[in-house]
């Protein structure tokens, strides 16, 4: 299941009617953006009880071409380590 950004804003927009749809974007922007930066300067994010991201550097080795069976160098790259809390991972997961 994937989520749509104006899913988001039109859900924060009827749970919160005193907040204007515009200023709901701007503040989710600016969220959105300051964890990209916090991931670039490889800081931790963490929303508490929801989830933490963080980024993690997977060394240089040498993987191989399923197809042709040839060896490659793969560089070494950054990825992002996602962990979900406890209780967000039993809420998503009860039934109705």
């Amino acid at each position: 299941m994937s989520v749509v950004k104006s899913d988001l804003i039109k859900e924060l927009a009827n749970n919160y009617p005193n907040f204007l749809k515009k200023d709901l974007i701007k503040l989710f922007d600016i969220m959105i953006y300051e964890m990209q930066e916090a991931l670039k300067r490889d800081e931790r994010v963490e929303l508490r009880d929801i989830f933490s991201l963080e980024p993690r550097l997977q060394k240089a080795r040498i993987s191989r071409n399923p197809k042709t069976s040839e060896k490659v160098n793969t560089p070494e790259k950054k990825s992002i380590f996602f962990k979900m809390s406890k209780e967000w991972a039993v809420k998503i997961n009860e039934k109705k």
